[in-house]
């Protein structure tokens, strides 16, 4: 999404498509973001955050609902295309960890929030739930997570709390 939207976006999260998203939802710029997994940071009482990857029980990857954009900074610049990840309240496991997360759709609504199923807005709102916590792990995983710079399979290893 643009960025001022995005940031509008982000400080008004109310967990469902926001203000700034509705032209790309309606529109149906709707795309999917496939992921093997994410991670969230855990606020604890004292001392700093506890980062959890959070991956499918199942070991596939998983499609985050995503919305699409293709903008302008200036009317004569080249177009920008960027995507956005559509948030929800979290489910059971994610609920001690973070407040929202990303909006995980099952294989079988690929295809509908794609376009390739003829579907009302209603039926596509529908699908921005919490992603069901039994198909899912989350576990504690070593703070060099948080540098951008760190980039191997190390970073997935469970950590002992």
């Amino acid at each position: 999404m643009r960025p001022d939207l995005a940031e509008d976006a982000a400080q008004r999260n109310s967990g469902s498509v926001r203000d700034g998203q509705l032209d790309a939802f309606d529109r149906r710029q709707l795309c999917l973001v496939p992921v093997d997994g994410f991670y969230e940071w855990q606020k604890r009482p004292a001392g700093p955050t506890q980062p959890y990857a959070i991956v499918s029980a199942d070991g596939r990857p998983f499609a985050m609902a995503g919305l699409w954009d293709r903008w302008k900074p200036e009317p004569d610049a080249r177009p920008i295309h960027t995507f956005a990840i559509i948030t929800a309240p979290p489910n059971e496991l994610i609920a001690p960890i973070h407040n929202r997360m990303p909006v995980i759709l099952p294989r079988e609504a690929w295809d509908c929030w794609l376009g390739e199923e003829d579907v009302t807005a209603d039926e596509l709102l529908a699908l921005l739930r919490p992603y069901p916590a039994e198909l899912m792990d989350a576990y504690p995983v070593a703070a060099r997570v948080r540098n951008e710079r760190n980039n191997d399979p190390d970073l997935l290893e469970r950590l002992a709390v």
